[in-house]
């Protein structure tokens, strides 16, 4: 049994559906309770502290922010030594940088090297879960559930299955996509915290024999995810249009495959038209809002509030290498200008609610983690209030605990996380 001591605060509902007030909990002089790395209890440190044991080890961040770990809901694994490639939109810059970039992961001592690094990345920024991409290769995937298991880690990822369109050196088949996938699900899915999403790049990139075998796939297998792209450039769905002519728009074609339910994850979705939006609806799939990658393409701006209509879930997704950064604080700096772009104000709450416990929902584990309920896993952050001179100066004439998140969600970045804790075990301590 060990306590936490400092400020804690979790999202316990969508604010957009409840109202901020009732979708939250904050415990200004908190405490934090985990036993066997999960959550016994989250309250006011004075009632906690009558029923502590007297052997109770007591941790002390007081004057910190105490926070469910963050979730990123779209990142590529393959594209960290890609990342601030120089000036394409999407199908240009998967040729020029992406696709050669990718094609090192045939070495599996480049893969597994990339892999330590990757992962230390997502923990040094407070990442606690991620829903990750891997190359075509098989030895991509392998060194990341290997270093996401070494580390405790709550990971669902995929090899990318890609047949067609793409350069030689990131092709599959169909039918040693369909194998590789396979044997990855046997090795690793369910293993420690560890879980599988079928992995189609995106509709250009596969036959239509590697779609229905993704299909059936993820039919066979009634716990996996299926993870892709939808409609993030233009260009690309007009790509999508001429190959398929005959589905009525870009989702249609994922769901002639049967890769659309209630456990297809779908990253971007810029361009969605209103009846895409009601059938992702019907069908509870989720969206990944990628702001970052959006801007740094100029793909194009989601519009979170017509998501919102609809009633689909959401999370947010740095989606590096297009993203610029691991952080999911400064995800939040652009997904409110993102916002604001579209008409609309990005309340922090939101913002924090986007990172936890709305990703753990687009994942369908938010019996598991995203908050501070009783009995989920212990995956949380440290957040310093004072990592840097402009922060602490700006803070300091902070009244309010939605002014504190707002700034946090503006100013934030890599350094703001002090500590960052997985299953109740400290995995990242800044410095």
């Amino acid at each position: 049994m060990k306590a936490y001591l400092g400020s804690v605060f979790h999202m316990t509902d969508d604010p957009a559906i409840v109202g901020r007030d009732g979708a939250h909990q904050y415990f200004e002089d908190g405490m934090l309770l985990v036993a066997d790395g999960h959550i016994i209890k989250a309250g006011d440190r004075a009632e906690i502290e009558k029923t502590l044991a007297p052997n109770t080890e007591i941790l002390d961040h007081s004057g910190n922010l105490i926070v469910p770990g963050f979730i990123d809901t779209h990142i590529h694994f393959p594209q960290v030594d890609m990342i601030a490639s120089f000036g394409e939109q999407l199908l240009d810059w998967l040729n020029k940088y992406t696709f050669p970039e990718e094609a090192k992961f045939a070495d599996p001592a480049h893969a597994a090297d990339t892999a330590t690094f990757f992962i230390d990345e997502l923990l040094r920024n407070g990442t606690t879960t991620a829903l990750i991409y891997g190359t075509v290769h098989k030895q991509s995937a392998d060194a990341l559930f290997a270093e996401a298991y070494r580390r405790g880690m709550r990971i669902v990822a995929g090899k990318a299955l890609m047949d067609r369109n793409v350069p030689e050196a990131v092709r599959d088949t169909a039918e040693s996509g369909d194998r590789d996938s396979r044997e990855l699900i046997d090795k690793w899915h369910g293993k420690g915290r560890l879980g599988y999403a079928v992995t189609p790049r995106f509709a250009p990139a596969c036959s239509d024999d590697q779609l229905t075998r993704a299909g059936k796939l993820l039919a066979e297998y009634p716990d996996l995810l299926m993870h892709t792209h939808l409609s993030e450039n233009a260009g690309e769905i007009d790509w999508v249009q001429s190959l398929y002519p005959t589905n009525k728009d870009y989702l249609d074609v994922y769901d002639r495959f049967g890769l659309l339910g209630d456990r297809s994850v779908f990253a971007h979705c810029v361009h969605l038209e209103g009846e895409e939006y009601q059938r992702m609806a019907e069908a509870d799939a989720a969206i990944a809002f990628c702001p970052t990658s959006n801007l740094f393409l100029g793909s194009g701006l989601f519009h979170l509030k017509e998501a919102e209509k609809y009633g689909i879930k959401v999370g947010l997704g740095t989606d590096v290498g297009a993203g610029t950064s691991f952080s999911l604080l400064q995800t939040m700096n652009e997904a409110y200008k993102v916002c604001s772009l579209k008409g609309d104000k990005l309340d922090p709450f939101k913002s924090f609610y986007l990172a936890t416990l709305g990703g753990a929902k687009v994942l369908n584990m938010s019996g598991k983690i995203g908050n501070f309920e009783a009995g989920k896993e212990a995956d949380f952050l440290v957040i310093d209030t004072a990592s840097t001179p402009l922060m602490e100066r700006r803070l300091s004439n902070s009244k309010s605990l939605d002014e504190l998140l707002f700034v946090l969600s503006i100013l934030g970045d890599d350094r703001t996380i002090s500590h960052t804790y997985v299953a109740g075990d400290l995995a990242h301590k800044r410095g």
